[in-house]
């Protein structure tokens, strides 16, 4: 039994080494247990969002998204379907993870196969607190944290912020799928339109969009970071090295707009080892 449970992490690994080389980073600094369980929480989520961004049809990316929900049930139940949900079943049990983060994410996912437009930011922000916050909380409780519903909070905020920045980061690649995450009334209010988006043009309407999305993210960055103290020691430099990177990406699109057009933003994996090193040793002394 524990070769198929070790089998199962070390797949979950494996995904989030070759998925995600941003957070990835920051989970090498949690102690083992805690690592091996954000590994198979971080799958869950790939195998969840690459059913809503791969090639099945409407119907079929549904009925697999079913699926998952009722493969979280039966891992419960001591039948796991396949090598993410042995883990993932593990993981929810011995950290005592709220099931209801799991089908939030779920019902997010679900959202990308029929809505990609969202009219306001009130709109934005419900989805992204189902892919995004619903990771944070999930994560919070493997961390372990003081603080209770303010902490929660906290983490929601975050979840938000890193899900800003996708969506800032990938603009161009979701357009490319037909989807515009960017507040539609925002969009007008700016003299930019969808057509201008689509064809990738960058005006000074663009640019002040842009600066106003990158404001309205740092703000949920600056409450995100009040986690942070009220993670434990290994915690906290993994979740400030996420922080890191990604308000790096953030740093970069604020100085050059248009960059979002002409490659995807992130720092090269020196720095990433350098803000892994550096958070560790602040969380420490903090």
């Amino acid at each position: 039994m524990s070769s198929r449970i070790d089998a199962a992490y070390e797949y979950c690994r494996e995904i989030t080494r070759r998925e995600a080389s941003s957070f990835y980073y920051g989970f090498l600094l949690l102690p083992p247990a805690q690592r091996r369980a954000i590994y198979s929480a971080y799958a869950f989520a790939r195998q969840c969002d690459d059913l809503a961004d791969g090639d099945l049809p409407r119907d079929e990316a549904e009925r697999a998204l079913d699926g998952a929900r009722d493969a979280l049930d039966r891992s419960l139940a001591g039948d796991p379907d396949g090598p993410v949900f042995e883990a993932l079943g593990r993981t929810i049990e011995r950290y005592d993870v709220p099931l209801q983060h799991f089908i939030d994410l779920i019902d997010g996912v679900r959202t990308d196969l029929t809505v990609s437009r969202y009219a306001t930011f009130t709109d934005l922000r419900a989805y992204c607190y189902r892919v995004a916050s619903s990771v944070g909380l999930i994560s919070i409780e493997i961390f372990g944290y003081s603080g209770g519903q303010r902490s929660r909070q906290y983490a929601t905020d975050l979840g938000i912020a890193l899900q800003l920045t996708n969506i800032l980061r990938d603009v161009a690649e979701d357009a490319d799928r037909g989807r515009v995450y960017l507040p539609q009334e925002e969009v007008e209010w700016f003299g930019y339109s969808d057509a201008e988006l689509l064809e990738r043009k960058v005006t000074p309407e663009f640019r002040r969009l842009i600066a106003y999305q990158v404001h309205r993210a740092r703000e949920f960055y600056a409450s995100g970071r009040r986690l942070l103290p009220h993670l434990p020691v290994r915690a906290r430099a993994c979740v400030g090295v996420m922080t890191g990177i990604y308000s790096s990406i953030l740093d970069e699109i604020e100085r050059r707009p248009s960059v979002i057009f002409r490659r995807r933003v992130g720092p090269g994996t020196g720095k990433k080892l350098a803000l892994a090193g550096r958070e560790l040793v602040r969380s420490v002394v903090r």
